[in-house]
């Protein structure tokens, strides 16, 4: 979404007195929106994706302190479940996602999408869910039911393995390498690409440090946040420990 865009729906908020909303952003429309986001904090915007990691969020403008009442997000967390578990295809993501395109779907009307032992949860906007929830029938060739989710965060928690790293710094190109099993080199052609994020920023400086905390996002990889820097090893190297969401 263009930057002129989301200025039009921050005035429409901020003149009218009411919440404005965009669609579902990708990582790289968050990105740019996170880099004018202080032209834009006169009509107090946040971001939100229906959970804390979220990758796809949607942008409110508006909140209860300056326009005297609250409105949610209009997001709606949406369970896809095989109909006959025990018979069903081996589901991707992309499988639902394609299965979900496949009714008219336009991908910025969705947002992120679980998927685990061939069950997906998919955030959308609420004026699409009852559509899904009556036209999707079939993913592949697995006949599914869809329900709105109930306990979203059982869901979408994360599965996370530690790994403990040792690297010469901690420069994002030598982390990344470390935690890919990529050369340096390897590392390094990502940034130019348009493939690293950190904390939802697109980051083309490869020599950039790490802090604790950061979340570090490569595109065709996964996803992991840098937990600790710790001592050296006995071969002069830091020890880092790092969480991978798996």
């Amino acid at each position: 979404m263009e930057i002129k865009r989301l200025k039009e729906l921050a005035d429409r908020s901020y003149n009218s007195g009411m919440y404005t909303f965009t669609d579902f952003l990708d990582m790289a429309q968050l990105s740019d929106y996170y880099e004018h986001e202080k032209e834009l904090n006169y009509a107090n915007p946040e971001a939100f994706g229906g959970y804390e990691l979220a990758e796809r969020k949607v942008i409110r403008f508006g909140n209860e302190e300056s326009l005297g009442y609250s409105q949610d997000y209009p997001v709606t967390a949406l369970s896809i479940l095989p109909v006959n578990k025990k018979f069903s295809d081996d589901l991707s993501h992309r499988d639902f996602l394609g299965a979900l395109m496949n009714l008219g779907i336009k991908r910025e009307l969705l947002g992120d999408i679980f998927v685990r032992d061939n069950e997906a949860c998919v955030f959308c906007l609420d004026t699409i869910a009852e559509y899904i929830i009556s036209n999707l029938s079939r993913v592949k060739h697995t006949t599914v039911k869809v329900q709105v989710c109930q306990d979203v965060s059982s869901i979408s928690t994360p599965k996370t393995e530690d790994k403990l790293i040792q690297v010469s710094s901690i420069r994002a190109d030598a982390v990344i390498a470390r935690v890919y099993n990529l050369s340096r080199q390897e590392a390094c052609a990502l940034f130019p690409e348009g493939l690293v994020y950190i904390n939802g920023r697109l980051t083309t400086e490869n020599a950039k440090g790490l802090n604790p905390g950061d979340q570090i996002s490569v595109r065709g990889k996964g996803k992991f946040r840098f937990e600790t820097e710790g001592g050296l090893s006995r071969r002069g190297k830091i020890n880092c420990q790092i969480k991978i969401y798996i």
